[in-house]
């Protein structure tokens, strides 16, 4: 069974917690999500110009880069965090050029080394998956694919295959953190691309409060927060990983206690 599968088959919701990487003390803040309750870590590669991502998020991104967080940190980041939590999976997410600017295959097998589990690359789409998607996929790299109001029945065949993980349904036609959407939309997205894929359904976007992701928990596989986190560790830096552990257990005991998902 996949660390994925794992986190996905516990006849409940499961957690997906965003971070970016190198932006305040990144090693407790994973250690504290853990601990907290998060069944899936994304980890965000901080990027110059991060287009999908809303303010929170954007300065996150530019915390991290004034560091000079390389893409070398991350997997250095990540190979750690395996060491220290083998059986959780490990996302990283981010944007093409990073990924690609020394070559998918390094790329692929960076990320086999280090165990990460998946990739979420936001602006390459199933047209480009030649880019990215065959190296990954030969390494044993999940490639997330991402679903959006907009994916209609016609595209999203085409968006699932290849696709292996999750799938990660982009509830709003915008940028993170901003807004969220309806949970009347949300529930009948839900169900549109379930009929559609074998692939656990995870919902991100503009979620902020437990009772907001326990909302979405009552009909989908994975709850997706990350501005809110990258919030408390903009207000309290290198000491926020305290803070990070109890946002997430108020996060996980909502999502974990929500109505089952239905077999």
């Amino acid at each position: 069974m996949t660390r994925f599968a794992s986190a996905f088959g516990k006849g409940r919701a499961a957690l997906v917690a965003f971070i970016t990487g190198g932006d305040g003390d990144t090693a407790a803040n994973l250690d504290a999500l853990v601990a907290g309750g998060a069944d899936v870590i994304e980890l965000g590669m901080p990027f110059t110009d991060p287009m999908a991502d809303g303010p929170a998020i954007q300065a996150a991104n530019l915390r991290s880069l004034a560091k000079r967080t390389s893409t070398a940190d991350l997997f250095a980041i990540a190979a750690a965090f395996r060491g220290r939590h083998p059986d959780v999976p490990l996302v990283l997410m981010g944007y093409a050029n990073p990924m690609t600017v020394r070559g998918s295959d390094w790329f692929a097998a960076e990320c086999a080394k280090a165990g990460v589990d998946g990739i979420i690359c936001v602006d390459i789409p199933f047209e480009e998956d030649a880019e990215l998607g065959p190296a990954l996929r030969g390494a044993g790299v999940d490639l997330i694919r991402l679903a959006t109001p907009t994916t209609d029945a016609a595209r999203l065949p085409d968006v699932l295959n290849g696709a292996g993980g999750f799938l990660y349904y982009v509830s709003v036609a915008g940028i993170t953190g901003l807004q969220q959407a309806a949970q009347a939309s949300i529930e009948d997205a839900v169900a549109r691309l379930k009929a559609a894929t074998d692939l656990p359904v995870a919902v991100g976007f503009g979620v902020r409060t437990p009772q907001q992701a326990a909302d979405i928990a009552k009909v989908a596989d994975g709850v997706v927060v990350g501005s809110a986190f990258i919030d408390i560790i903009a207000q309290h830096g290198d000491a926020a990983a305290p803070h990070v552990e109890a946002f997430t257990r108020s996060l996980a005991d909502a999502i974990h206690g929500a109505k089952e998902i239905a077999a």
